[in-house]
C-alpha cells in the first residue's frame, strides 16, 4: 500500500511517500518539503534515496497549490517514484490536536473533520493548517482514503490525577482546560523501537522518553500507555526549549505583564518566541550555537545549558518516582539524537536509581539508534532516531486494513 504522508504547517508542507508492504515491512520512496507557502519564492525540496535532490523555486500561493506540486513531482518521469496517482492508495495526515475526541488515529469522515475544527481554539497555529491539507486532498483526489494521526491521542490514557489542573473545575467542564501533551507519535514510536533494541516488553515496562529538540517534552510510559507528560494545555509547558519558557510560575508572568504593561498577545509572544535558551543567552535558539558559545566561556550560554539539562533530569526523576522506578530511558529529537553532552549531563550521577551510563558508548553518537547504558545497568538507556512519518503511515495502513476486513 503506497501512502502519502503530509505534515502541513501554516506556511510549509513536509511529506513522505512510503510503501507499506505489511505492518512490519516498509520502504521509503521519497521525502521532501515545501517552504514559504504564500510567497513568490516558495521552495520545494524533493529527495529520493540514493539520487540527487531536486529543487523548485516558484510561487505557491496556498496549500492546494503546494499539494498539487507534490503530486506532480512524485509522478514526474524524471524525479517521481510512482507511475501515476492511481498507485497512491491513501493519505495520512499529522494533526496537532485531537482534544478529548481521539484516543487513537481516525479515518477521516465529516464527523472527524468537524471535531478537528472544534479543536481550532486549542491549537490555533496548527489545526487549521493540518485541516487545509485534508481538505486539499479531498478536492484534488476525491474518494481517496485519508487518516488523521493526532499528536495528543497517545496521551489520552493519562489518569485524571495527572492531566487535571488545580483550577476551578468548571474550566475543565466548560472550556476543556487540562493537560493534553504533545509529541505523542514520537514518544510511542521511540519507546517501542527502544524496547526492540534492548529486549524489553513495551506492554510491561516503565519507560521515560525524552523528545528533545527546539520543542521538547518528556513522557512517562507505563505498561504501553502514556501515564504523564511534561507539555500541558499548550506545548509551552515543561522543559526549557529553543524559544519557549517551559515550566514557569504564572505569577511571574502576571508580574511582568503588569510592570511592562503588555497585553495577552505580547505575553504569548514572550513565552513562546522570546524565551527558552534564546531568551537566556540572547544568542540563538539553536543548540549548536549555544554550545559553541559555551566552549568560548560565555557565562549565559553555560547557565542556559545547565538549566536545560537540569530541567530534563528533574522530570526524569519525577516520572521514575511516579512509576515506582524505571526500566528504560530513551533520548530522541534533534538535540536528543545529536547531543552527547546533553545525554551525559542528564544521566550522570543516577547510579542511585540503577542507571549506569556508558560514557564511551555515548561519545560522539549522532543520528543513530544505540544502547548507551553499561551492560550491568538495571536501567537501560538508548538513543533512538524518531520517525513520526512512519508512525503516520503505519497507522494509516492499520486502520484501512481493519476497515476492509
Amino acid at each position: 500500500m503506497i501512502i502519502l504522508v503530509l505534515n502541513c504547517g501554516s506556511s510549509s508542507i513536509k511529506y513522505q511517500v512510503i510503501d507499506m508492504r505489511s505492518a512490519c515491512e516498509h520502504e521509503l520512496l521519497a521525502k521532501g518539503q515545501i517552504e514559504r507557502i504564500g510567497l513568490s519564492d516558495s521552495i520545494l525540496t524533493h529527495k529520493v534515496p540514493e539520487k540527487p535532490k531536486f529543487e523548485v523555486v516558484k510561487s505557491i500561493p496556498d496549500h492546494t497549490s503546494g499539494i498539487n506540486l507534490i503530486l506532480s513531482t512524485i509522478t514526474d518521469e524524471h524525479h517521481g517514484v510512482i507511475g501515476s496517482l492511481a498507485e497512491l492508495k491513501a493519505v495520512g495526515h499529522r494533526v496537532a490536536h485531537g482534544g478529548e475526541y481521539f484516543k487513537d488515529s481516525a479515518v477521516v469522515n465529516p464527523t472527524v473533520i468537524k471535531q478537528i475544527e472544534s479543536c481550532f481554539e486549542l491549537a490555533p497555529l496548527h489545526n487549521p493548517a493540518n485541516l487545509k491539507g485534508i481538505l486539499s486532498i479531498e478536492n484534488i483526489l476525491p474518494g481517496i482514503p485519508q487518516v488523521a494521526v493526532f499528536d495528543t491521542s497517545f496521551h489520552q490514557t493519562m489518569p485524571a490525577k495527572n492531566f487535571m489542573y488545580a483550577l476551578p473545575y468548571k474550566y475543565y467542564e466548560e472550556k476543556k482546560v487540562r493537560k493534553y501533551g504533545f509529541h505523542g507519535t514520537s514518544h510511542k514510536f521511540v519507546a517501542q523501537r527502544a524496547c526492540e533494541l534492548t529486549g524489553l516488553n513495551f506492554e510491561s515496562s516503565r519507560i521515560i522518553t525524552c523528545h528533545i529538540g527546539n520543542g521538547a517534552s518528556v513522557t512517562a510510559i507505563w505498561n504501553g500507555k502514556s501515564y504523564d507528560t511534561s507539555m500541558g494545555f499548550t506545548p509551552v509547558d515543561g522543559l526549557i526549549m529553543g524559544t519557549r519558557t517551559g515550566e514557569v510560575d504564572p505569577g511571574a508572568l502576571i508580574y511582568i505583564a503588569e510592570k511592562e504593561k503588555i497585553g495577552y498577545h505580547d505575553l504569548n509572544q514572550l513565552i513562546n518566541k522570546e524565551s527558552g535558551v534564546y531568551g537566556i543567552t540572547g544568542i540563538s535558539s539553536d543548540m549548536r550555537d549555544i554550545e559553541a558559545a559555551q566552549n568560548k566561556g560565555d557565562k549565559k550560554a553555560i547557565l542556559a545549558l545547565e538549566m536545560y539539562d537540569e530541567r530534563i533530569k528533574k522530570f526524569v526523576g519525577a516520572y521514575a518516582a511516579e512509576m515506582g522506578g524505571v526500566d528504560l530511558l530513551v533520548f530522541t529529537g534533534g538535540v536528543g539524537e545529536n547531543g552527547p553532552a546533553r545525554r551525559y549531563n542528564v544521566c550522570k550521577d543516577m547510579e542511585y536509581m540503577g542507571l549506569i551510563f556508558d560514557e564511551k558508548a555515548n561519545d560522539g553518537v549522532r543520528g543513530m539508534d544505540k544502547i548507551l547504558s553499561a551492560p550491568e545497568s538495571r536501567v537501560k538507556v538508548a538513543v533512538i532516531m524518531t520517525n513520526e512519518e512512519l508512525v503516520i503511515a503505519s497507522d494509516t495502513f492499520r486502520l484501512l486494513k481493519k476497515k476492509s476486513e
